[in-house]
């Protein structure tokens, strides 16, 4: 599947390592999908709340009846394969790992699942070249 069909699809997003810090990448990336439309789902397990929105400690917390669709992955490379475990354990449907984020097996694990992978790609950056 191609970036603009997972953009045009995705309507939840879970930012994983998404910062309450307004000078962080994650919540930049984050507050501006939100204001296009998506649903975001924080995970992090140092914040309660995201601009009001609760947070989670990690994707297996999210309640059993909110669907994922994108896990945007804000986080170390070395980190990634424990978070594609769980995008897989909870049924998402595309990997997205950020700028600068790259794990090659990782991103192995999850298409053999069945899962779209975008690996080193900032969602903002893509959506914004979409112009609607």
């Amino acid at each position: 599947m191609d970036i603009k069909t997972i953009l045009r699809s995705a309507k939840t997003i879970a930012v994983v390592g998404l910062s309450d810090k307004p000078e962080r990448p994650s919540y930049d990336v984050a507050s501006y999908l939100m204001g296009h439309g998506y649903t975001i789902i924080p995970v992090n397990p140092n914040i309660s709340k995201w601009r009001g929105i609760t947070a989670y400690p990690s994707l297996a917390a999210i309640p059993k009846d909110v669907h994922v669709d994108v896990v945007d992955i804000f986080r170390k490379n070395e980190d990634v394969p424990q978070v594609v475990d769980d995008a897989i354990a909870i049924g998402a449907k595309t990997i997205w790992m950020q700028l600068g984020v790259v794990n090659g097996e990782a991103a192995k694990k999850a298409q053999k699942a069945g899962l779209n992978v975008v690996m080193d790609r900032c969602m903002k950056i893509e959506r914004m070249k979409m112009n609607d």
